[in-house]
């Protein structure tokens, strides 16, 4: 299962999210103006190259692929109830912006799907009720305006009780498959509550478990000791009751990191080690925080189900 997510149910998601990839990477461009195309390659074609292709690739900013030319997400407007889709400028390019100012003005508008770009088709749509609680709600479209090289965009404002999720996905790894995902967030809205991943979760939205989840987590909640560790916010391994600063669950070198713009990355092997990066603003500098090391016995994902989840905002 995908979700993110960050509300009254215990599942998982993304805060300020302007791109998260599962079993890959995504990223924002932030910089000076440019043409509406991105590049020639991005992130998902870098790792196809790799030979890692990416199985869940979101954005509300920008495409993820340099042939992407589809929609990004889907929007519904309170006034009418009518949804439109909002796609790329170009092919590879930024988000159309203008066309989600256009179909919302005069009302509100809220992110009723996010849009998979990769070949899986694994879309988020928002959380219905879990374990831990009830009905999710979608984000407010227009709450987070960013800028990604040079075009105006909007990103993912997670407040309490948004939530995405996919229980029923394509190609995402199950049992104990090796497997990597990226998100770029933010260290202006956090809080301790948890919790705000995006990854690989339960397929039933219940917590099933030590080792059903492997998901990022970026918060100030302490799992194990903080010791030495600041105050946060953190990037975290969710493994399923447990956050994970690295190693075993505490790090105290695991600072934490309150930019403006944070990239949090986790991979593993699936069985036996994992590796959490985090670094500001662009995947060039990761090298904020790299944590590795061997996990707790039946901590990492030999029971994994595939779902997939994206911020939900913890009350």
């Amino acid at each position: 299962m995908i979700s993110l997510s960050l509300s009254r149910q215990r599942l998982r998601g993304i805060l300020l999210s302007v791109g998260a990839i599962i079993s890959v990477v995504a990223g924002l461009l932030v910089g000076a103006a440019g043409p509406s195309q991105a590049a020639t390659s991005l992130p998902c074609d870098i790792y196809a190259a790799a030979g890692t292709p990416c199985v869940a690739a979101h954005s509300t900013t920008r495409a993820l692929y340099a042939s992407y030319s589809g929609a990004l997400y889907q929007v519904k407007r309170a006034s009418d109830s009518a949804t439109t889709n909002i796609n790329t400028l170009t092919a590879g390019g930024y988000a159309n912006a203008a066309a989600q100012d256009t179909f919302c003005s005069g009302t509100t508008c809220i992110i009723t799907q996010l849009y998979d770009q990769s070949p899986q088709h694994n879309n988020l749509t928002v959380e219905g009720p879990g374990g831990n609680g009830g009905q999710d709600v979608g984000a407010i479209a227009n709450a987070l305006p960013v800028t990604v090289g040079g075009h105006a965009a909007y990103g993912i404002f997670v407040s309490a009780g948004v939530g995405y999720r996919d229980n029923s996905t394509s190609g995402i790894a199950t049992g104990s498959k090796p497997e990597g995902m990226y998100m770029v967030t933010s260290g202006h809205h956090v809080n301790n509550r948890c919790c705000f991943d995006y990854g690989n979760a339960e397929t039933s939205g219940n917590d099933t478990g030590n080792g059903h989840m492997d998901a990022l987590n970026f918060g100030t909640e302490c799992w194990f000791s903080c010791s030495g560790a600041g105050s946060g916010p953190w990037v975290e391994a969710d493994l399923e009751n447990g956050l994970f600063f690295g190693g075993n669950g505490s790090h105290p070198s695991n600072t934490g990191n309150s930019s403006e713009f944070v990239t949090a990355l986790l991979k593993n092997n699936g069985t036996t080690t994992y590796a959490l990066k985090g670094g500001q603003r662009t995947i060039r500098v990761v090298d904020h925080l790299v944590r590795r090391g061997p996990a707790q016995p039946g901590r990492l994902h030999p029971d994994a189900e595939g779902g997939r989840h994206r911020p939900r905002h913890r009350r």
